[in-house]
């Protein structure tokens, strides 16, 4: 199986990571993760993404805040797909990374999820990888069903408390 890709540009972002990891993790996919900045360390973004697809990457996550363009500079030199996570910092809400993440030049696209969307970004990373992979297709559709079933035993309880 291809392995997932995952770039910060900050530690500060570990706890949406860390989200991101736990449910690649359930999923038993693998994952490599680093800190990379496209502002302070543009050459080792570089050459991670130059190289990710001999290295056995199959998609990259990038999360970033404020200005945001780690996603960017990553999808801009791989043709591997590329999913930002814009994070929320204490400017703007981050409305500012995620109007950085989603506007990218068109010919250089980058999936966006939601401000601090780490487990949708590792979904949609899993979602891709199973294009070709018809285990993980599997476990996610258990996942979708196994969800569903969460939701519909806490229908069934509050309809229980409210509706005599």
């Amino acid at each position: 199986m291809k392995k997932v890709g995952i770039v910060m540009g900050s530690d500060s972002d570990l706890p949406i990571i860390k989200k991101a990891t736990d449910m690649l993790t359930s999923l038993d996919i693998p994952f490599e993760v680093h800190v990379y900045s496209a502002h302070r360390t543009p050459e080792e973004a570089r050459n991670f993404s130059c190289s990710a697809r001999d290295n056995g990457f199959g998609v990259i996550i990038a999360a970033a805040g404020m200005a945001a363009h780690l996603a960017g500079a990553i999808a801009a030199n791989t043709t591997l797909p590329v999913i930002g996570i814009p994070c929320k910092s204490s400017n703007l809400d981050g409305m500012d990374a995620l109007l950085s993440t989603v506007q990218m030049p068109s010919g250089i696209p980058v999936a966006t999820v939601a401000i601090n969307g780490g487990a949708n970004a590792a979904l949609l990373a899993a979602e891709i990888l199973a294009v070709s992979d018809k285990a993980l297709a599997d476990k996610l559709d258990e996942k979708r069903k196994n969800d569903a079933k969460a939701v519909l035993e806490k229908d069934a309880k509050i309809f229980a408390e409210f509706n005599l």
